[in-house]
């Protein structure tokens, strides 16, 4: 089965709900339009991710201002209670394609925020969140932490779709709870723009002989509206470069890595070749030695078939 995704490296308009759903409203016509079947958008994509941003936070003290923002990127977060949820639900059956969209969620009956990572189906409407388990560094401030309930995996008509948020990634129990539920196409959204990350794409394909699909935003500091300058004037303009990449099972890179411009990658995958890549090496079949080693991942769910 071959399959035609297409991964979104592109700006949101910054902690603005509205206006990014706009845009991703607009991104979804047309390259659903060109025939892809699947579409990728970054790590927070709704409403951005706050690059740069303290929230006036430091250990012992946060600071009315920080507070303030916060609530900000609270109100500009999506809850999926919301309409904001089902907009997105109607884009993918109108336009037949499948989204995977991350976001900062809200919920209503709390006021912690997750950095969370939206499967929607054209047909099923949404299939499952996952949340970031460990969110990174002072990341921690604004985003709470996910368990084992997070972990899902999705068997849909275009393949078995799972994956984890940029620095999740290098949790190596996290990756294998991806491979041990068969994950053909396995979505990396990030926000780390190093040149680094283009090897560890590399390196998830070849251990999990799965296509990867790294996304990453395009941002530069003169983008942030000016009611936020401030906030980020130690960053270089060139803050977030991008680096958004497509990777087959054999760790050959298909497209990409895009870099120091707004763009997309496309591409048609073989879902046959991830069966093909396993005759050498398959980290849950012959290479897996379950005679030496158990992995017990406390809270997972069965694989959600569409």
């Amino acid at each position: 089965m071959k399959v035609k995704v297409a991964v979104i490296q592109e700006s949101p308009v910054f902690f603005d709900k509205s206006g990014t759903l706009d845009k991703i409203e607009g991104l979804i016509a047309t390259y659903s339009a060109q025939g892809c079947e699947l579409l990728v958008f970054p790590e927070s994509f709704i409403p951005g991710y706050p690059r740069g941003f303290s929230f006036g936070a430091t250990i012992g003290s946060r600071t009315e201002e920080g507070r303030k923002l916060y609530a900000e990127f609270a109100d500009n977060s999506l809850d999926l209670e919301s309409e904001d949820l089902k907009r997105l639900e109607k884009l993918a059956k109108r336009h037949n394609t499948y989204l995977v969209i991350g976001v900062t969620e809200s919920q209503n009956t709390s006021g912690t925020l997750y950095c969370s990572m939206l499967y929607i189906s054209p047909t099923k409407g949404l299939l499952g969140v996952h949340r970031k388990i460990k969110p990174t560094g002072t990341e921690r401030l604004v985003w709470g932490e996910a368990a084992g309930e997070s972990l899902g995996t999705f068997q849909t008509k275009i393949g078995k779709l799972g994956g984890l948020i940029c620095w999740e990634n290098y949790m190596p129990l996290a990756r294998m709870s991806m491979y041990q539920k068969g994950v053909e196409i396995y979505i990396a959204p990030t926000a780390d723009s190093r040149e680094e990350w283009t090897s560890t794409m590399k390196h998830i394909a070849l251990e999990g002989r799965c296509y990867v699909l790294g996304c990453n935003q395009y941002y530069t500091k003169s983008m942030y509206p000016a009611k936020y300058q401030h906030l980020v004037e130690n960053e270089p303009e060139n803050c977030c470069p991008g680096g958004s990449i497509i990777v087959s099972p054999l760790g050959k890179v298909i497209e990409g890595p895009l870099w120091n411009e707004a763009g997309v990658l496309i591409a048609e995958l073989d879902l046959d070749a991830v069966q093909q890549s396993k005759l050498d090496f398959d980290v849950i079949g012959h290479y897996a030695r379950e005679d030496i080693f158990e992995l017990k991942i406390k809270g997972q769910p069965e694989i959600k078939k569409e």
